[in-house]
């Protein structure tokens, strides 16, 4: 790669993550915490590749002195070498640069080819990279969902304690509803209100829906998702990543090891800047 493309490519990373932080798009891959280095991170491979950009133009903007400056002393070295003159060795010589101007043009052109290779692989790389720019991927949805899932044993011991009582319904992450259903059966949650958010993993799942969320501990690469089952929605099949809120009660684990959840209310919601719990 070329200074230029290589500080080309600098440039553009940086300037995507730059969008992607002022635009709060990146918490669609990281955690929310990391948007502040993000940003810094993005502002110095900007001015990294601001630097690298200029340096590679001044370095080639006047290719044809810097070959003269060095051809020249090898030049005047060679109109300086006393010898005997004769008709035989004017031959001589005469044929050995001959030879030697053929062998250096051949090996010049190869590697003029090989550069200019070398080259076109660089600029290449600029394309992800541009591709980014354009097109931002939408976050983690339902495709993922059945390839990470969180699993949990049954256990006889107490983890939770059991929810107070309260005359609203509890906002509950999927993550706690599953791991409090697999808690004694759900003893800590039963006949408690709750409210859960999460989008549509599966549109029918036996007589109802899946709800999932992920849970990230650093990016999207290590998602896990939460899922639950849930029953006595009306109406028609929700589309698939559309995202819910949806109240009601534990109702048990089913026999394929999902929680179910029996909702007296679903609402629509728009997707959260933040889709991850």
């Amino acid at each position: 790669m070329t200074p230029l493309a290589g500080g080309t490519t600098l440039l553009l990373v940086g300037a995507m993550l730059i969008r992607l932080t002022v635009t709060d798009t990146y918490q669609r891959y990281v955690k929310v915490g990391m948007g502040p280095l993000l940003l810094l991170s993005g502002v110095l491979l900007v001015i990294l590749g601001a630097v690298a950009v200029v340096t590679a133009l001044r370095d080639r903007s006047d290719p044809d002195e810097i070959d003269e400056a060095l051809a020249r002393p090898a030049d005047a070295g060679d109109r300086g070498v006393p010898g005997p003159v004769g008709e035989h060795q004017h031959v001589d010589e005469h044929q050995h640069v001959d030879e030697h101007e053929h062998v250096d043009e051949h090996q010049h052109g190869e590697e003029d080819h090989d550069h200019e290779h070398g080259d076109r692989i660089g600029w290449l790389l600029l394309v992800p990279v541009l591709a980014l720019l354009l097109v931002v991927p939408p976050a983690l949805g339902s495709f993922g969902v059945d390839r990470s899932q969180v699993t949990a044993a049954p256990g006889t011991s107490p983890v939770f304690d059991p929810l107070p009582p309260a005359t609203e319904p509890r906002p509950m992450t999927l993550l706690e509803f599953d791991q409090r259903a697999f808690d004694r059966d759900g003893q800590s949650m039963r006949n408690a209100k709750l409210k859960l958010t999460g989008f549509v993993a599966k549109p029918v799942d036996g007589n109802g829906f899946r709800l999932a969320r992920y849970q990230i501990a650093c990016c999207a690469a290590d998602a896990v998702s939460a899922v639950a089952r849930i029953s006595g929605a009306t109406g028609a099949a929700p589309a698939r990543d559309a995202w819910f809120i949806v109240t009601g009660t534990f109702q048990g684990v089913g026999a394929d090891g999902v929680p179910e959840f029996v909702a007296s209310a679903v609402q629509q919601t728009p997707a959260p800047l933040d889709p991850y719990e």
